[in-house]
């Protein structure tokens, strides 16, 4: 049997326990006060966990953990008619998460946009029937769980006709989005993570090297990410919790990347 341990700040799964979590020993992450703590998924069945799957839009749902645990995000499952994938998968799972999940159709391929949404990946891939977990090329070296389910792609990959991934890259090298194209009632979706951040106003974003530290990325990036996307059609941006642009979020992004290199080149100096 595997020895499973998922670190508390993060909830990515690890194989032993080491004495600290890479992810978030990096300075897009952190180390809390108290120093590195680990957990199980049988300590967290003990102290209460359950899962929530909850519907965001017709063929999207939200799957999440109560309480939170680790960055605490609301993973995203597409539905689609040639199978679904699970996107930035939690940190917990159980029978009853597992059988509310399949009820929706079967996975056949689960990614994380980065490397702090891995979760318990492999373990969902084990619980829902062995599909691929896909890994972004550049960002192996963070997976610290390996297992024969775990996929690199690199570029662009069409999982499910539909539903692309695709790798703009910034927070991580290898940070990705999902483009889907018959959300939004067939306006597009974008699954932007924290790849492009939707702000609490509903109507800009933002873009981070990390974001609990404050790190921005530079004015040249953040065009780079911006592009990448405006080659999608999309009408509507969620990000990693239930953050959304609910509507022309497209627009927004080019909006809020044309603000940020603004801000970063010094043009509103004067208003500082």
């Amino acid at each position: 049997m595997t020895d499973l341990w998922i670190c508390s700040t993060c909830a990515v799964e690890h194989e032993g326990r080491p004495d600290v979590c890479a992810i978030c020993a990096d300075d897009r992450q952190y180390l809390p006060a108290e120093g590195q703590q680990w957990t199980t998924l049988e300590e967290q069945q003990a102290d209460g966990a359950r899962v929530e799957v909850v519907e965001l839009e017709p063929d999207l749902f939200g799957v999440r953990s109560e309480p939170g645990l680790g960055i605490g995000q609301l993973s995203k499952l597409v539905r689609t008619p040639s199978g679904n994938v699970l996107w930035d998968p939690i940190g917990y799972l159980d029978d009853q998460a597992v059988g509310a999940v399949r009820e929706l159709g079967e996975v056949v391929a689960i990614a994380a946009s980065h490397p702090h949404m891995f979760g318990v990946q492999v373990e969902w891939s084990r619980a829902l029937g062995g599909p691929p977990v896909l890994v972004a090329e550049q960002d192996l070296e963070w997976v610290a769980r390996q297992d024969p389910v775990i996929k690199p792609w690199t570029g662009t990959l069409e999982p499910v006709p539909g539903v692309t991934l695709s790798q703009p890259g910034g927070h991580f090298p290898g940070s990705a989005v999902v483009h889907w194209a018959a959300g939004a009632q067939g306006r597009g979706v974008l699954l932007a993570s924290d790849t492009i951040f939707p702000n609490p106003d509903r109507a800009t974003v933002s873009f981070m090297r990390s974001y609990p530290n404050r790190i921005p990325l530079s004015a040249a990036v953040v065009e780079r990410i911006a592009e990448h996307v405006e080659r999608y059609a999309f009408d509507r941006i969620y990000g990693n919790f239930a953050n959304v642009v609910p509507t022309d979020a497209r627009a927004a992004v080019r909006r809020s990347a044309d603000r940020h290199a603004a801000w970063v080149r010094g043009d509103y100096d004067h208003l500082t």
